[in-house]
């Protein structure tokens, strides 16, 4: 206990895992929270200050389900091992124990703890002036990059990179990361001395230029890694400052409004990830979804990665022989980062080497003339041949969990062949010393067994026992209620001798393990480039099966103002389909002299869908990735943002009114010229006239203060008037038509404007109860025949349905007759006329059930 209270002193904030043997034991207040959070059993043992010591434990071979469970609750744990081997030390002190590493949600390595089509980043910030240094490491990849950021572009960049942890100034806010938040630590001193040292270099900016904060920030990351692995760093890439590199910036509201990595329920199956996903491998997974979460700005990169896709797609023996050969690749990347931390396993090793044979034969697929993005990936191909030949050599196939399991192949390593051949040679004794036992004292049902205590034993039935017992030469060891355990001095000879023939043998495999370890983290920086190799080529093969049935485009992308798309379609919702229905496909033009478009029309036609793929095909395209429409040109958008559906955010105080507003304050202080927006009804949260003036100075912003491309969704069809004062305007509607009194949604988008939003109907087709929908159909008509007196509460339909009418004339609240008045015959074409006919047949039958209910009465 004296060991567990130094222990903890030490790591005060993190449960702590104390390893007594097969468990790991928790105690006091750690294992009450322990308990409660596995769900596990409480107990004492022993007292401390003569109060019982509360303790519970989970099993070693189990530990990993326990401390994930524990870590997406929010707890760190502190892993205290033995560092003695029980059975080799002298003396009776206490077995030696020592914390080898901090588990916390940003620095996990485990497969078991991780998923493997997603990053787990630990975020370090560091404040400098009204600038902040961003770094991020991927302790499972090695990946580490850093960055400089204002205030106002964190959000931003928080939700491009998604952490898992963030070190944060305690008066940096975190906004949706704040339960994401780890301990605040100060920057270390001599920030760029410890960087430089940490990789064997004389200075920092041998890996590039580093800002101040830049700098504090990518060691403050360092030193937390260094901390939580116990003093230990894993293999990591060399800091690679990110200023340089264009991206595409979308805010937190953005991400969620287009669902680009997560669905707004938390899920991963209907997303743009999922919908434009083909890859074969973990690591090409994790490449596409960084892909998609932060898309270029510079043309001339993204025409690289078009370029690798497009080669495929034009040579497909080629694209056949890279996918045979990813599929056996494993996940090179994080089983480097394992065994670089002396974490790793045999099927680690098994890794590596899948993974070298992999890149051998992606080497061989990737013949002729390259362009430069499948070039500089076949050049990172096959880094280590004497390597790959001694793995596939040493290494069992298929490779076992567990070193002892025999990791080893036979083969390999003579001396292991030796103690091997002693040990089973030995078990081979045992059998035939059962059998001759069983003879000798005629007990045909007598085994020898080994028992973790006793060792070899002679086990025996309860109707032999008393038989045996009267024999010198056996030694009783243990009673049992169905029998008893025997031994003999050639049985407790043999179980010397095989034991320690089973120990050399482990002790000498994992002498060769840790030599083929070493072997392999001498080639660490050449393994790691051809995994990242490995994983661009599974991401050029994804986008070439996406784009091969002709039904993806390869976008045009250049540095203008363009923006043209022909026949997109929304590639979650066509996913979703799955050829149970045709998506409708649609065009869209944002040319500059038309570049806000606006978009009116009913409920459920298909507005925010439209709003929503433009915008997703402009993130795919600055991707690099195939886009889903006929043709497409986009010209570079510097921010993207969608506001595009409603939720309110009560634990902050905000209602749905207040979170639309400050999205759009957002939008109007952010965007620019070479911006895209898509909005979705400003101004809906409010009165009426609220809302079309705020909608209203909106669009007008927009199109003449911020000058960029705009989808404007609305019901206010009123704003589709404004194209005298507004020439950049383009108004557009969802095509609809009315059948027998019911709409049929025909999902296309067509020049001019709605003049209905047929919210009656789509009521109907909601299935709100007729007599409702009737009423509100009355209503609807008196509204617009009255349109112009809607501040007149004296007016409004409501009142005169409600209250007993003093003017006894019956016309002046006769909608039927108003509905009547307002008609023109010589104005309505044949088709009106048809319509108007039905509102009317629609607008006597309601009548006449009110005469029917004042009869009644």
């Amino acid at each position: 206990m004296a060991q567990w209270f130094a222990a903890k002193a030490a790591h005060p904030d993190a449960l702590l895992f104390f390893r007594m043997g097969d468990f790991y034991e928790l105690f006091f207040d750690d294992a009450e929270a322990a308990a409660a959070a596995l769900d596990i059993q409480l107990t004492a043992r022993g007292e401390h200050g003569g109060e019982p010591i509360r303790m519970c434990g989970v099993p070693v071979h189990a530990a990993d389900a326990y401390l994930l469970r524990l870590i997406r609750k929010g707890f760190r744990v502190a892993i205290a091992e033995q560092m003695e081997d029980p059975k080799a030390r002298s003396g009776k002190t206490p077995i030696r124990r020592e914390v080898v590493r901090l588990v916390t949600p940003g620095t996990l390595t485990e497969e078991a703890l991780l998923e493997a089509g997603r990053p787990n980043l630990l975020l370090a910030l560091a404040a400098g002036g009204d600038r902040l240094g961003a770094a991020w490491i991927d302790i499972s990849t090695g990946l580490f990059e850093t960055a400089e950021a204002t205030a106002n572009a964190l959000p931003a960049l928080l939700g491009r990179l998604d952490p898992a942890e963030v070190l944060a100034p305690a008066e940096v806010p975190l906004g949706d990361w704040e339960r994401r938040r780890g301990p605040a630590e100060p920057p270390p001193l001599g920030a760029r001395r410890r960087l430089a040292e940490a990789f064997g270099v004389a200075s920092l900016e041998a890996f590039g230029t580093f800002g101040e904060p830049e700098a504090a920030a990518a060691a403050l990351a360092l030193e937390y890694v260094r901390a939580t692995q116990a003093g230990k760093l894993p293999h990591l890439a060399r800091p690679a400052p990110q200023g340089a590199a264009g991206r595409m910036e979308m805010d937190a509201a953005t991400r969620a409004s287009l669902e680009i990595a997560r669905a707004r329920d938390g899920g991963t199956t209907y997303t743009l990830l999922a919908a434009a996903d083909r890859t074969l491998t973990a690591p090409g997974a994790r490449l596409l979804a960084d892909w998609l979460a932060a898309p270029l700005t510079d043309p001339a990169a993204i025409a690289a990665r078009q370029d690798g896709w497009a080669w495929l797609l034009a040579n497909p023996e080629a694209a056949r022989a890279l996918r045979a050969a990813l599929r056996g690749s494993g996940d090179m990347a994080r089983a480097l980062a394992r065994l670089s931390l002396g974490r790793g396993g045999p099927r680690d090793l098994a890794a590596i080497r899948h993974g070298l044979q992999a890149a051998a034969a992606c080497a061989a697929a990737l013949d002729g003339l390259l362009p430069s993005f499948l070039a500089d990936a076949a050049a990172a191909l096959d880094p280590a041949p004497a390597l790959r030949e001694t793995l596939a050599t040493a290494l069992a196939e298929p490779a076992p969990l567990r070193l002892e399991e025999g990791a080893i192949a036979t083969g390999y390593d003579p001396e292991l062949d030796a103690e091997r051949r002693l040990r089973d040679d030995s078990r081979r004794v045992i059998a035939t010393m059962q059998l001759d036992c069983a003879q000798k004292y005629g007990v045909a049902s007598l085994k020898i067994r080994h028992h973790q205590q006793l060792g070899y034993v002679i086990e025996a039935p309860a109707a032999a026992v008393e038989k045996l017992r009267a024999l010198p030469e056996l030694t009783l060891r243990q009673a049992m209620a169905n029998g008893a355990r025997f031994t003999t001095p050639d049985l407790a000879d043999l179980d010397r001798r095989i034991s320690e023939a089973a120990d050399r043998a482990i002790a000498r495999e994992r002498t060769v393990f840790a030599a083929l370890v070493a072997r392999t983290m001498e080639r660490a920086e050449a393994l790691a480039a051809c995994a990242a190799a490995l994983a661009a080529l599974d991401v050029a093969q994804s986008c070439a099966t996406l784009a091969a049935p002709g039904r993806w485009c390869r976008p045009r992308v250049a540095d203008d103002l363009a923006f043209r798309i022909v026949a997109g379609r929304h590639p979650v919702v066509e996913a979703a389909l799955d050829g149970t229905a045709a998506f409708v496909p649609n065009d869209c033009s944002l040319a500059p002299e038309s570049r806000v478009l606006l978009l009116t029309g009913p409920n459920m036609a298909g507005k925010s869908t439209f709003l929503r793929q433009n915008a997703l095909i402009a993130v795919l395209a600055q991707s690099g990735l195939p886009a889903p429409a006929e043709s497409a040109e986009i010209g570079i958008v510097d921010r993207l943002f969608s506001r595009v559906g409603g939720a309110d955010d009560l634990a902050r105080g905000r209602s749905t009114f207040m979170v639309e507003m400050t999205e759009t304050a957002a939008i109007l202080h952010q965007a620019g010229p070479r911006s895209l927006v898509v909005v979705d009804e400003i101004g809906r949260g409010t009165a009426t006239l609220d809302g079309l003036a705020i909608a209203w100075a909106v669009l007008e912003a927009l199109h003449t203060a911020v000058r960029c491309r705009v989808i404007f969704a609305t019901h206010f069809h009123e704003l589709a008037g404004l194209t005298g004062e507004l020439p950049r305007l383009a108004p557009h509607a969802m095509r609809v038509k009315e059948f027998r009194g019911d709409v049929v949604f025909l999902h296309e988008v067509a020049a001019g404007a709605a003049g209905r939003s047929f919210g009656v109907q789509v009521a109907r087709l909601a299935g709100v109860p007729a007599p409702v929908v009737k009423r509100a159909a009355t209503l609807l008509t008196a509204l617009e025949q009255r349109a112009g007196r809607l501040t007149d509460a004296a007016a409004l339909p409501l009142f005169a349905a409600a209250v007993p009418a003093p003017d006894p004339e019956p016309e002046r609240h006769d909608p039927l007759r108003a509905a009547l008045a307002g008609l023109d015959p010589n104005a309505l074409s044949p088709r009106d006329a048809l319509q108007e006919l039905y509102r009317l047949k629609e607008l006597s039958a309601v009548a006449a059930q009110e005469r029917s209910l004042t009869s009644q009465k």
